[in-house]
């Protein structure tokens, strides 16, 4: 089952972008290409990977994603979510 609306704009300088049910190289490549066509008014991106599924996508997330668009990351109080700040 294909979701196709991954991605909310809460507000001009913030999106959401859901990853659950991907496997960690269908999510990295779906994050990446948000991020080299996301406008450069958005400042933060809430990344929702979930946590009861396990921690593939998180660590992912959290580990090894990489793009020049990233200028940090961190942990949000939900443990499902980890938020992006990007650079204009």
């Amino acid at each position: 089952m294909r979701n196709h609306n991954r991605v909310r704009h809460a507000s001009p300088q913030k999106s959401e972008i859901d990853i659950h049910n991907m496997t960690a190289d269908q999510a990295k490549r779906h994050l990446e290409l948000y991020l080299n066509r996301v406008n450069g008014n958005v400042k933060e991106v809430t990344v929702v990977h979930g946590y009861s599924g396990g921690t593939v996508l998180r660590d992912m997330v959290r580990n090894s994603l990489r793009h020049p668009r990233i200028k940090s990351k961190y942990a949000s109080l939900n443990p499902g979510v980890t938020i992006l700040v990007l650079d204009s």
